[in-house]
């Protein structure tokens, strides 16, 4: 089996090494010169040629990045064994896989982009998930929880709620393994989480800019932090469809359960860890902080990529948080929440090869009319356009650069030629559904893969841990996702967009 897996590893990148190969002879003369003014560190030119090689890259160059998702969605299924054991080795061969011909050709302006994705956007996406991971992995809700469909949607609520405000990944790790013990003795609970990566990994974070990730950089550019508010009657919506759902289905399943399988704890519902909350402001503290002086502490030259300060302060907040956790929890808190590093290691490793890989996929996406993908950024005109395309990128790219894409595009549509201090005023005001199509897509379809949104992995994770045999990737799809989200998307496009 093994060397079959390894054959087929070997195909895929043969598959996209050779039209590399064709390439290099037209490449032999590309711009040498501006990359050699990357590795003498001119990051200013790096970072506008860098915008320029999305108009030069074929589609056929996210070959890897389709190959990391495949590997993703097929290796767990047809070879679980290996998978658990060898995937952060299949993460890394796709990595290589693209770096080695990206380099060899482009050279300096490789280097400067893969530096960029790993400085400016991979390390502190860890960081973040890590410290949150830690911090709350040391708070344990003890109390009689018994998994009942009216105590599940209590915890989902709770969760989709707080996920705005905690963000995601903070709502999500702190409420997922109260809800996996509260269902422990429960034959059918595989619906339960996946309703929970629904709401609490995804659509509750819509309501600010602590939420998700990419409402944070409209926040970054512009956006007032309550304007997303404004998203709110489509929130609602969709979280009273799906909750209403969800309760159906939680029910129809609790009545075929063997209720003398039950188990509930001791004693009335507390927590222990308590500590661990104020740690949680603290991250939350080192996110805003990062906001509000974005632009106004300067920046560090890290390997020739300019990273704020105000970034490099708060991922020092994040980490301090997380140490102050794992050095102020009692030992027996985490061990009663059965908190082990897998999940973050899990996480950390194949998202390592995804960012390598999306390169050449957000290059191109950011192109916009000049990229490969031009066809897609033309034919984006109405608000449900945005709605969609945002929405079904942001499910296997990374929503953020997606979303800044869009919102970008908006300007232009609308604003040509305007500075962004100008007409980002304008267009929270007089094109409002357009911003709040591509704002929700980028938020409500991350719950339509694993990889939409990185809580989703993580929560994936520590369900199977649990023995909770999650559906594989496409297995998530086509059971999940496609049938119950997007008949929900369709009627907020028709009511609101």
């Amino acid at each position: 089996m093994k060397r079959v897996l390894v054959i087929f590893l070997a195909l895929m990148a043969v598959m996209y090494l050779a039209p590399m190969a064709v390439s290099i002879g037209l490449a032999a003369n590309h711009g040498i010169a501006s990359a050699d003014a990357h590795a003498a560190g001119a990051p200013e030119e790096a970072a506008a040629h860098g915008s320029n090689l999305g108009s030069e890259l074929p589609l056929w160059t996210a070959l890897p990045f389709a190959g990391i998702l495949l590997s993703i969605a097929l290796f767990p299924l047809v070879a679980p064994h290996f998978w658990h054991h060898h995937f952060p080795k299949v993460s890394a061969a796709w990595a290589l896989a693209f770096a080695v011909p990206f380099l060899f050709v482009y050279r300096g302006d490789a280097m400067y982009e893969i530096l960029h994705i790993y400085i400016v956007d991979y390390i502190p996406f860890i960081i973040l998930l890590w410290s949150l991971f830690v911090i709350s992995g040391g708070i344990y809700v003890k109390g009689t929880l018994k998994g009942s469909p009216a105590v599940n949607a209590l915890i989902i609520l709770i969760g989709t709620a707080l996920a705005s405000w905690i963000g995601t990944t903070g709502a999500s790790m702190l409420l997922i393994r109260p809800l996996i013990r509260s269902n422990a003795w429960r034959k059918h609970k595989v619906h339960t989480i996946v309703f929970f990566i629904f709401l609490v990994s995804n659509i509750g974070g819509t309501l600010t800019p602590l939420g998700d990730p990419p409402l944070f950089l409209g926040f970054l550019h512009g956006v007032p932090f309550f304007w997303t508010f404004k998203i709110l009657p489509e929130m609602l919506v969709a979280v009273g469809i799906l909750m209403a759902v969800y309760f159906a289905m939680d029910s129809f399943f609790y009545k075929k359960e063997d209720k003398s399988g039950m188990t509930t704890e001791n004693g009335t519902i507390s927590i222990e860890g308590g500590i661990n909350f104020l740690l949680l402001a603290g991250v939350i503290g080192g996110v805003l902080f990062s906001g509000i002086y974005q632009t106004k502490l300067g920046h560090v030259n890290i390997l020739g990529v300019h990273q704020n300060t105000a970034n490099l302060i708060k991922d020092a907040i994040l980490v301090v948080m997380a140490f102050l956790s794992l050095w102020m929890t009692k030992k027996a808190v985490r061990a009663a929440n059965e908190f082990s590093w897998f999940p973050i290691k899990e996480v950390a490793y194949l998202f390592a090869g995804i960012f390598m890989t999306i390169i050449p996929a957000l290059a191109i996406l950011k192109a916009g009319e000049q990229g490969a993908l031009a066809w897609l950024v033309k034919a984006v005109e109405t608000p449900a356009h945005y709605f969609w395309a945002t929405g079904a990128l942001s499910s296997f790219l990374d929503n953020a650069p997606t979303y800044l894409t869009f919102f970008n595009s908006q300007l232009g549509k609308f604003y040509a030629g305007m500075p962004e201090a100008v007409a980002v005023p304008k267009l929270i005001v007089d094109q409002i559904p357009y911003l709040a199509a591509v704002s929700a897509g980028a938020v409500f379809m991350g719950a339509n893969t694993y990889i939409g949104n990185a809580p989703n992995f993580m929560v994936k994770s520590i369900a199977e841990e649990s023995g909770i045999p999650m559906p594989s990737f496409f297995g998530y799809m086509f059971k999940y996702s496609i049938p119950i989200l997007i008949p929900i998307f369709i009627i907020l496009t028709l009511l609101f967009f």
